[in-house]
């Protein structure tokens, strides 16, 4: 990769503090809409069948927009792709707070997979570009700012919804509080980002040697789905909090996940890739279980805060990972590893959707639990070289 610095001549602690910021206006807007779940189920009545059914279109357009997305980066640059991709997603958040009927939902879901995917693209191109310039990794970071807003946009969703604080109120006000903070980081993104060789191949399937790493990711997405759509539900049916304690589950998991962002580069440097997978993935499982085995409410909270601490470090390690393989470039790399990862968000949710339609909650989980186990025994029969 190159040195871009010919265009940026800011403080490299200037777009690091701007790129960090775009990531949590990215993680504001997602959470904001997952913590509100539980209250547009209920207002549109919705079974878990059709809830699930409905989330099934946010994966659905985030995986449709994949190919524009590379394009639209690799033409415009990530500075402006992420500056108008973060205003419509934020104004598209508004449409699902004021959707009336299923289908309008899933609609909006669409919409708003589609419009989150090219933020992600962008904003990743830009944590890409500054990892360049300090020439060490700090993309875990990065993502920690993004579960960081997840926390913060959770606690508010607990706060205005034990208020009586409709949908449609709560993301107008988010929306514009995004849309003023992105104009102001606007002027101070990174005009040049690092460049991958690759003659303009943005996605492509990863060969033997990335494959493992691409499931890893798919099974631990496939929990983070799970959990950032259907947590609120699982308190709010299975351990029956108080509404004002329903979106406590998904706070107490962000909070951690979050947490884990923030040391994972020293965890990873102190114990190794391998143990550090072995250990997240045993983390989501036991955790899981033990919301499932005891569906209590410190029981529940715990578990959570369990889960949180075992997905937070796996997908940033990952995409680390691939971005040093010797066998692909960089960003092709990069890009085919998340594309398998992502799968993991159009199959979680849905899935956990159905089983509880055909079953309970309880069930779901305990599959999603089993998706845990698995990253810890892919990283043990694999054995990564620590970075």
């Amino acid at each position: 990769m190159e040195h871009a610095q010919t265009r940026n001549p800011l403080p490299r602690t200037t777009y690091r503090q701007v790129v960090g910021s775009l990531f949590f206006l990215q993680g504001l807007c997602f959470a904001t809409w997952a913590s509100r779940i539980p209250s547009i189920q209920q207002r549109l009545s919705l079974s878990e069948a059709d809830l699930g059914f409905a989330l099934l279109a946010l994966p659905a357009g985030l995986m449709v927009s994949l190919p524009l997305a590379g394009w639209l980066v690799a033409r415009a640059g990530s500075a402006r792709v992420v500056v108008g991709a973060l205003f419509f997603y934020s104004l598209v958040l508004t449409s699902l707070g004021q959707a009336r009927s299923l289908a309008q939902l899933a609609a909006g879901l669409f919409v708003f997979g589609f419009a989150g995917n090219m933020v992600n693209i962008a904003v990743n191109t830009q944590g890409v570009g500054v990892e360049v310039l300090y020439q060490r990794s700090i993309m875990a970071s990065f993502h920690g700012m993004w579960s960081l807003a997840g926390f913060a946009a959770a606690a508010v969703g607990t706060v205005v919804m034990g208020a009586g604080v409709v949908p449609a109120q709560h993301f107008l006000g988010v929306t514009l509080g995004v849309w003023a903070v992105t104009a102001f980081c606007s002027r101070f993104t990174l005009k040049e980002e690092a460049r991958t060789q690759g003659g303009g191949r943005i996605f492509a399937m990863p060969d033997k040697s990335l494959l493992a790493l691409g499931i890893i990711a798919f099974c631990c997405m496939m929990c983070e789905g799970a959990m950032f759509d259907w947590s609120g539900v699982y308190f709010q049916q299975v351990v029956r909090a108080e509404p004002a304690w329903v979106g406590t589950g998904y706070a107490t998991f962000m909070a951690s996940m979050a947490t884990g962002r923030f040391i994972a580069d020293w965890l990873t440097l102190k114990l190794g890739l391998t143990r550090v997978f072995q250990l997240s993935g045993s983390l989501i499982a036991l955790g899981l279980l033990l919301a499932v085995g005891i569906p209590q409410l410190p029981t529940a909270l715990i578990g959570f805060l369990l889960v949180g601490f075992g997905v937070s470090s796996v997908v940033p390690l990952v995409y680390g990972a691939a971005g040093r393989s010797r066998t692909m470039p960089a960003g092709i790399a990069l890009a085919a590893v998340s594309t398998i990862g992502f799968l993991g968000f159009l199959v979680g949710p849905p899935v956990v959707g159905l089983l509880a339609s055909i079953s309970s909650l309880r069930l779901s989980f305990t599959l999603i639990a089993g998706m845990g186990l698995c990253v810890a025994l892919l990283a043990t029969a694999k054995r990564f070289d620590a970075p």
